[in-house]
């Protein structure tokens, strides 16, 4: 069974692929912009605007080059936060620093605590550290960060244990912290519709990777381990459930927010057919993104292992029964993993990266 598709609209990429990170949208409850770093500045469109396009858009001065950290912009583009090698920075659209919250270095060989990216700006040790990530609330009003310890204010000590911190939007004060148990690789953080929770998935490799889930009531940062080896993708639009994959991309998983019960499970080796220009003996695996349409329905991908064989696949997938319901039709070839979007829509980036078409299903689908 195939299931129609209907594009919603098509956003030319703000910066030039060969030179910036691929276009990616941030979405929050009612509110979308699409998100684009170079290495000198950061430009945020908002999705939500009439006719939203280059007249539309915001940019950011970055503080140091995208290889050395990733970056989030706030749900009113107020201000874009960095998440670097040594600190993390609030950066208003003029350019200045609005807070900076200093920690450890996520280069492992480096024992210093780094004053300015001026200090390690031509290492190459350093432009190859791990890092974490960061997310703002969908109110605003608060940042979500992963960082290595020690921070700034931590005085003299030694613990490089990885935190998870809550600050305060508009000055970067420290409001909630809690260690994270991890040596990361990287990090993600996955937004909920309520401001005092989210999820953040940290690799570390397949043995390892646990998917965390923490709260802020206000006065202390919670957080409960998910699982290990797993990945977060999406939370549903009532912010009742979560959709995971496991690292080795073999199932999707479903779970409850509240009482963590048993997650509801997926296959892909036993639901998706073989791609048709394979010769059957690869194996199909899920997509390290996916998207909620609804709160019962997904939008998930094969694209990777489809993409040695042409066409990529999405599938559309019951999440009450946990079953496969149809392949999503295009009306033009589309590539790579279906994303999440916000308001019943999806997204894909065109295959030169030019390109951010948005998506949802065609009426009667």
């Amino acid at each position: 069974m195939t299931i129609a598709a209907r594009l919603v609209t098509t956003i030319a990429a703000p910066l030039d692929p060969a030179s910036a990170d691929a276009p990616q949208v941030l979405s929050w409850p009612g509110h979308r912009l699409l998100v684009q770093r170079g290495d000198t500045d950061v430009v945020a469109l908002d999705l939500d605007t009439p006719h939203a396009g280059r007249a539309a858009e915001v940019r950011f001065p970055a503080p140091w080059p995208r290889r050395f950290g990733s970056v989030t912009v706030s749900p009113e583009r107020d201000a874009a936060v960095f998440a670097g090698v040594h600190a993390v920075r609030s950066v208003e659209r003029t350019g200045a620093t609005r807070w900076e919250v200093r920690h450890g270095c996520w280069d492992g060989g480096c024992t210093l605590s780094h004053p300015s990216f001026d200090e390690y700006a031509h290492d190459e040790d350093h432009s190859r550290a791990d890092g974490g990530s960061v997310a703002v609330s969908a109110d605003g009003r608060l940042v979500w960060a992963h960082v290595r310890g020690p921070l700034g204010d931590d005085g003299d000590t030694e613990d490089d244990q990885e935190l998870w911190v809550v600050l305060d939007a508009v000055d970067g004060r420290v409001v909630g912290r809690a260690n994270t148990m991890t040596v990361a690789s990287g990090s993600e953080h996955t937004p909920h519709p309520d401001s005092a929770q989210m999820g953040l998935s940290v690799g570390e490799g397949e043995e390892g990777s646990p998917a965390l889930w923490g709260r802020w009531d206000g006065q202390q940062l919670t957080t409960e381990q998910i699982g290990i080896g797993l990945v977060l993708l999406a939370v549903s639009p009532s912010g009742r459930h979560l959709l995971t994959v496991d690292v080795g991309q073999w199932s999707l998983y479903v779970h409850q927010v509240e009482d963590g019960s048993e997650p509801r499970e997926l296959d892909a080796a036993d639901t998706v057919p073989a791609h048709p220009g394979s010769t059957g003996e690869d194996r199909v695996y899920w997509d390290y993104e996916a998207a909620f349409v609804d709160k019962g329905t997904v939008v998930a991908g094969t694209s990777e292992c489809d993409a040695p064989y042409g066409s990529v696949r999405h599938w559309l997938v019951d999440v009450d029964g946990m079953t496969l319901r149809g392949e999503i039709s295009y009306p033009v070839p589309v590539s790579g993993p279906a994303r999440a979007a916000g308001d019943g829509t999806w997204y894909t980036v065109s295959k030169d990266g030019t390109s951010v078409h948005l998506w949802e299903l065609a009426e009667g689908s």
